[in-house]
């Protein structure tokens, strides 16, 4: 944006508004996913097949994620969450074990845990990279922690090293949430291959969409078994390994992914790097001209690369001289479509709170001494930290003029900042 462009008076205080392109443009913009002819005859190939149930279509998926990954295993599954229950029965759970989970993240990340019949025990996230705070990790640790569930939250991978350190030093696994970061790497290496096990999902606004769908990826032999037993009953029949005397029942699941949604995912996994890099392009552009206003975008350190499933920012009110419900406000008045994060905080949700989680872990006969409380205010810095976090479109196709307008809205809300808010006073 020219640096001669004069903000002007802001909407909200009855000047003009600064998004003013048109909703068609601006629908197109932000359009998501991005449906093609390839998509169309990908599926009609499959339904002229009439293999609606099994088809290589899925096993061509798998292949391409195990290429593009470098491991061993993946197998295909109806969503995101049931590829992360198989991956925590292949941990081997027990009763009362105990899981180190992060509070802000789709509570995907963190209910399947419950159902391995383990403990989710919350963590503080750390405010750089947005993933598990090591120190608190380190803190919450007991003799009865088996694992962690690492997300990737928003595109951004997680302080590894330090993750890692912690999950060697305590023989526990990690399980990868990577549902957010197709593409994103951590010194060099994708995630998706940086833990135990990984998990992708596929639902219809992550990076590679297939509508509804799942990807478990691993090196770990026996952990593939398990979760083939699991959810793949058709499949237990071709293991090489002693499962294979499971093939007449499996372990009582079916998490297959349909074909048609692996067709779909096919061609989408085939245009996800080229559309992460015009994602990428636009959030960047934008993100440089907010710091300069004093927002945090969280910007990826030296040895990260990150992708933008969402494109968060972090209101500093000391900088910007609004609290962030005013700030909202003032930037829908701009014509920008921003809102407050919709993930709700896991560990004030009632499941928790009201310990209905015991009747779905089915923990009722453990001593309620050993098991958790779980308390609204117990992980104040995530807390707070997620009181000040605006989500702004991820802008797949946009161009730069709505960005530059974009840019402008925040430019004038900021500039007026200390108006908008006496007006706000003054109501």
């Amino acid at each position: 944006m020219p640096s001669t462009v004069t903000p002007g008076r802001p909407a909200v205080l009855g000047g003009d508004k600064a998004v003013t392109l048109e909703p068609s443009k601006i629908e197109e913009a932000n359009r998501w996913p991005i449906i093609s002819d390839e998509e169309v005859a990908a599926v009609t190939e499959v339904l002229r097949s009439g293999e609606l149930s099994l088809h290589q279509v899925t096993r061509a998926l798998e292949d391409d994620y195990r290429s593009w990954l470098g491991v061993k295993h993946v197998v295909a599954y109806c969503n995101g969450t049931s590829a992360i229950v198989a991956a925590l029965h292949g941990f081997g759970l027990q009763p009362g074990d105990e899981v180190i989970v992060p509070s802000a993240t789709y509570w995907a990340s963190v209910m399947p845990v419950l159902w391995s019949g383990a403990v989710p025990i919350f963590c503080e996230l750390e405010p750089k990279q947005l993933g598990l705070d090591p120190e608190d990790v380190e803190r919450k640790i007991s003799p009865r922690t088996r694992a962690m569930v690492v997300v990737h939250l928003w595109g951004m991978p997680s302080k590894m090293e330090e993750l890692t350190r912690i999950a060697k030093r305590h023989s526990l696994k990690i399980l990868e949430d990577a549902s957010h970061a197709h593409g994103a790497k951590w010194r060099g290496r994708l995630a998706g291959t940086l833990g135990d096990a990984a998990v992708f999902s596929l639902q219809s606004n992550k990076l590679a969409p297939a509508g509804e769908g799942g990807i478990l990826a691993t090196d770990d032999d026996n952990l593939h078994e398990h979760a083939v037993c699991l959810g793949h009953f058709e499949r237990i029949i071709s293991l090489q390994t002693p499962g294979r005397r499971f093939a007449g029942t499996g372990f009582g699941l079916k998490h297959r992914m349909a074909p048609l949604s692996a067709a779909v995912a096919r061609v989408q996994f085939r245009h996800a790097h080229e559309r992460n890099d015009r994602r990428n392009e636009n959030i960047l552009y934008l993100s440089e001209r907010l710091e300069r206003l004093g927002f945090n975008t969280f910007l990826p350190p030296r040895d990260v690369e990150r992708v933008y499933f969402m494109f968060m920012v972090e209101n500093v009110e000391s900088r910007t001289g609004l609290p962030t419900d005013r700030l909202v406000a003032a930037l829908r008045a701009e014509g920008c479509a921003v809102m407050l994060p919709r993930y709700p905080l896991l560990h004030q949700q009632p499941v928790f709170t009201e310990e209905r989680f015991l009747e779905i872990a089915r923990l009722r006969h453990l001593p309620r001494e050993s098991l958790p409380t779980y308390r609204p205010d117990a992980l104040p810095r995530t807390t707070a930290g997620n009181e000040r976090l605006i989500q702004l479109p991820s802008f797949p196709n946009a161009d730069r003029v709505l960005l530059d307008q974009y840019a402008l809205a925040f430019q004038k809300v900021i500039a007026a900042a200390s108006d908008i808010a006496r007006a706000s006073l003054e109501l």
